[in-house]
C-alpha cells in the first residue's frame, strides 16, 4: 500500500456546517464538504465509531426504497445503529404513496416524524421533489442519474491505496450510466484525473459533464468521455466499471452486451494501466461480462474494501447531515 500523505487535505468545515443539508449529488457537499465526508468516514471505520455510539441516540431515520438493495440498506441500518439511531426500512407497498398519496404529502407528514429521509428510486426529478417537500435532511441512496454515496466510499478506497486524489489518473469503462455521473463529480471536486470510455450513444449526461468541467476548473481535475477503452486505462491508477444494464434496463440487457462487448474489463485490458493499479467494482457485478473473473478476483481487486468502506461512508453522512446538532 502506497505512504498515506493526507495531512495537507484537511477540510476547514466541521460536521455542524454540514447539518442540515441534501445529498442528492456530490455537488451539494462542494470540494471542502467531500473532504470531511472522507476524513469523517476514515475516522469512524478507524475507531469503529467508538467514540460516537450514541452520537444519534433518539434520532429516526426512514428509508424508502423503490429499488432492491444490499449493501446500500444495509449500511445506512448498519450506520444507524452503530450510532445509535432507530432506521425504519418503508417499502412502496408499506406506505400510502403507493397507493397514490403525493410524494409532497408523505414528505411532509414524515418530517414530523422522522429526522432524515434516506431515498433509493427511480428518476432523480422524484428525489429533487422528496428534497423540495421534506423539511429534514434528504439522501440519494441511488437514483438513475447519480449515486454519490457508492462515489464517496470509492474516492475512499482509492485515497487509502494511493494516499491522494489530486492527479490521480483514473479509468472508468462501460456504461455512462449514474455511476459515471458521480464520478465526473466526485473526480471534479478532488482534483483527480478521470478518463471515461463508452460506447457511441452511452455517454453520461451532458449536463453532468458540463457541471463537473466548471467545477474541474478551479480544482485543477481533468475530466476526458471518450468511446477507446484503451485509451482511457493506458497509465490509470483506478480502473472502474459498473453492470451493463442496471435495475430497469433488464430488457435491453442481451442488446447492451453485444455493443459493451468491448468494454469488458479483461486482462488484457488491465495490463494496460499502470503496475500497480486497483480495480474497483461497485456491485453486484457479472463475471464475464463488465469484468473477467481473473480481473475481479485477483490480487489487485478492492471490490471487498471498497464495499466495506460504505457502511462508514454512511456513518459519516448520517453523523454530518443530522447528528451534528445534537
Amino acid at each position: 500500500m502506497a505512504a498515506m500523505n493526507l495531512a495537507s487535505a484537511v477540510s476547514p468545515l466541521s460536521l455542524t456546517d454540514l447539518a442540515g443539508r441534501d445529498l442528492l449529488e456530490l455537488d451539494d457537499l462542494g470540494v471542502e464538504g467531500l473532504r470531511l465526508m472522507l476524513d469523517t468516514a476514515r475516522r469512524l471505520r478507524e475507531t469503529r465509531a467508538a467514540g460516537e455510539r450514541h452520537a444519534l441516540e433518539g434520532r429516526v431515520i426512514a428509508l424508502f426504497f423503490r429499488k432492491a438493495s444490499t449493501r446500500t440498506r444495509v449500511t445506512f441500518e448498519s450506520a444507524a445503529a452503530r450510532l445509535g439511531a432507530t432506521s425504519l426500512f418503508l417499502r412502496e407497498s408499506d406506505i400510502q404513496v403507493g397507493r397514490g398519496e403525493s410524494i409532497e404529502d408523505t414528505a411532509r407528514v414524515l418530517s414530523g416524524y422522522v429526522d432524515a429521509l434516506v431515498i433509493r428510486t427511480y428518476g432523480h426529478a422524484e428525489l429533487e421533489r422528496w428534497a423540495d417537500a421534506a423539511d429534514v435532511p434528504v439522501v440519494n441512496a441511488l437514483t438513475d442519474l447519480a449515486h454519490p454515496t457508492q462515489i464517496i466510499a470509492d474516492l475512499l478506497t482509492l485515497e487509502d491505496r494511493f494516499g491522494h486524489l489530486a492527479g490521480l489518473p483514473i479509468a472508468y469503462v462501460g456504461d455512462g450510466n449514474n455511476m459515471a455521473n458521480s464520478y465526473l463529480i466526485g473526480a471534479a471536486l478532488t482534483g483527480a484525473h478521470l478518463n471515461i470510455a463508452t460506447p457511441p450513444g452511452y455517454a453520461p449526461d451532458p449536463a453532468v459533464v458540463r457541471a463537473a468541467q466548471a467545477i474541474a476548473q478551479s480544482t485543477g481535475a481533468r475530466l476526458h468521455v471518450g468511446t477507446d477503452p484503451k485509451a482511457a486505462v493506458k497509465g490509470a491508477k483506478g480502473v472502474l466499471t459498473d453492470v451493463w444494464a442496471s435495475m430497469g434496463q433488464e430488457e435491453e440487457a442481451e442488446a447492451r452486451r453485444q455493443v459493451f462487448a468491448p468494454y469488458g474489463v479483461t486482462e488484457a485490458l488491465f495490463s494496460l494501466a499502470a503496475q500497480d493499479a486497483a480495480f474497483l467494482h461497485c456491485l453486484p457485478a457479472h463475471r464475464g461480462e463488465e469484468v473477467s473473473t481473473e480481473v475481479i478476483d485477483g490480487p489487485r481487486s478492492l471490490i471487498l474494501p471498497e464495499a466495506h468502506n460504505r457502511l462508514w461512508v454512511e456513518a459519516a453522512i448520517l453523523l454530518g447531515l443530522i447528528g451534528a446538532e445534537g
